[in-house]
């Protein structure tokens, strides 16, 4: 898996939401080998470092060939994400171009000491 860097938080004293948006997303259906198009976005209240952009692109470059459902790729992204920055509090969104006549929107949620 690709590093993802940090850098030090600027305001480590107060607290404020950082939101990334990556709309070009991509991974590979498990079942069909087909790809998987989705818009991931992260929004986290950092605690001592923040997540740096160019390896967080290069870090969601790494699903482009991965067969991997939604609701795994999503709890993945914020399992290292979290480990990666540990944050204060981090949502992960992803949704999910329309198949089959349905789509998906995922959530998933990290609290600092819960």
């Amino acid at each position: 898996m690709i590093s993802i860097e940090t850098f030090p938080n600027p305001k480590p004293d107060r607290k404020y939401v950082i939101t990334h948006v990556n709309p070009e997303f991509t991974s590979v259906c498990p079942k069909t080998g087909l790809p998987d198009f989705g818009i991931i976005t992260v929004k986290y209240i950092p605690d001592k470092v923040c997540l740096e952009l160019k390896a967080l692109k290069y870090y969601y470059l790494s699903y482009r060939d991965k067969g991997i459902f939604y609701e795994a790729v999503t709890n993945q992204i914020l399992d290292d994400l979290v480990a990666a920055c540990e944050p204060l509090e981090m949502e992960i969104t992803s949704e999910w171009t329309t198949r089959g006549g349905m789509n998906s929107v995922i959530v998933a949620e990290y609290h600092k000491g819960e």
